[in-house]
């Protein structure tokens, strides 16, 4: 603790949003970084954001993993939602209505380093271990408990997590999903996640889900070759 500046230490906002900010930061600079660059970056981003939520475990008191099988239901039903809504949209002829157009290329460590390389299983698993590990406790602790909970009141710890406020719940969950490729899926992932913490009163069983929905669709994409949710 005695290395978290008091500047960062004693603002119970930035402890909050510091780690969601240098992640974001950070992914900016990948498509920047060439081909193999943008994999390094991401290593980097997710070591430097897990080293941080440890340390400030102690001053984001809510975020704690819990495990109920309501979060198993939503992280579930929330990874079905995000792999087949684009192909309902496509079958009832809105075609990619609900995903941002970009050129870039896909994660696939196999197209950029070469399918014998031992590298690849080793980016794999950084991906996966990132987006189920680190990115769950990042984003719910960002949007959830500092970024609801602020539009409510400025003095966001003294708002009760089980506070329905119509504004945020849509500020957050339209702001969550537009940070995503897939927009649409994610935008109902924030209702979906924003609603199991109004449920619950607390932000664990958001966070578990959360992991679950990514740990899902980590496997899906490696074993079902569907790179484009990468």
């Amino acid at each position: 603790m005695a290395s978290i500046p008091p500047r960062i230490r004693e603002s119970p906002a930035l402890v909050r949003a510091l780690p969601f900010a240098i992640f974001v930061l950070l992914t900016a600079l990948q498509p920047h970084a060439g081909s193999t660059g943008r994999y390094w970056i991401y290593l980097a981003k997710s070591v430097i954001v897990a080293v941080l939520l440890w340390n400030f475990r102690n001053l984001i008191p809510e975020m704690r993993w819990t495990f109920s099988w309501e979060a198993v239901a939503v992280g579930v039903a929330v990874f079905i939602v995000w792999v087949k809504l684009g192909e309902f949209t496509r079958t009832v002829g809105l075609g990619p209505f609900g995903e941002w157009k970009f050129s870039g290329p896909s994660w696939d460590p196999r197209n950029t380093f070469g399918l014998g390389s031992v590298v690849v299983p080793f980016f794999l698993a950084v991906r996966i271990i990132g987006s189920t590990l680190v990115v769950p406790p990042m984003e719910e602790v960002f949007f959830r408990s500092l970024v609801y909970r602020y539009l409510v009141r400025p003095d966001f710890q003294s708002v009760p997590f089980g506070l329905f406020v119509w504004m945020p719940f849509l500020v957050t969950s339209l702001a969550f999903g537009f940070e995503h490729r897939e927009w649409l899926a994610g935008v109902l992932c924030g209702f979906a996640y924003q609603g199991l913490v109004l449920w619950k009163k607390r932000l664990g069983d958001a966070i578990t889900a959360h992991a679950i929905t990514n740990g899902l669709l980590g496997w899906w994409v490696v074993s079902r070759d569907n790179w484009q949710f990468w």
